[in-house]
């Protein structure tokens, strides 16, 4: 496993629209691991392949791992099949626009269908924070950053900070 490099705003590899996985295989199981190294390396719950520069339909999320456990996630080719009417604000955060947080509002239960690291189908119902994380790694898959749901004012403000961050070279956490 390795630690990867995360992408930030305003790369435009971030804008891609992710393709499918034709199966689950030992590579993409490797990428799956390296995934959820770099995310715990930068203390994220969540992570698109996107973010690492690999285009596919690929997520790992851990919500319990500051918790002090590990219970990894891996969704490959996620599809929300149904999702509420009723929504959640949530401050959401991003990896990839580091030291931003904003409130999103989304739909608080979806019904989802992937496949898991082994590539077994899996259909759920996740709500809750659970339902938000999805949802928003789900965007990256599409190109789509958290902040694209916000004021064009406020987009434009969180990726001028991200860039005088970068070119400051401060690390950064977020």
């Amino acid at each position: 496993m390795a630690v990867r490099d995360i992408l930030t705003v305003p790369d435009p590899r971030l804008k891609q629209v992710s393709k499918p996985v034709d199966r689950v295989d030992d590579s993409l199981r490797d990428l799956m691991d390296d995934m959820l190294e770099s995310m715990y390396a930068a203390d994220g719950i969540g992570l698109a392949a996107i973010q690492i520069g690999e285009p596919v339909r690929v997520i790992v999320m851990d919500l319990d791992w500051g918790k002090g456990e590990r219970k990894p996630r891996y969704f490959v080719n996620p599809e929300i099949l149904d999702a509420s009417d009723s929504k959640l604000p949530y401050e959401e955060g991003c990896l990839s626009v580091p030291t931003i947080y904003d409130e999103i509002e989304r739909p608080d239960h979806v019904r989802l269908k992937y496949l898991d690291y082994e590539g077994k189908e899996v259909i759920e119902e996740a709500e809750g924070l659970y339902a938000v994380c999805i949802q928003h790694e789900m965007d990256h898959l599409e190109g789509v950053l958290f902040i694209d749901h916000l004021s064009r004012l406020k987009r434009e403000r969180a990726v001028k900070k991200v860039k005088k961050l970068s070119a400051e070279k401060v690390p950064v956490e977020g």
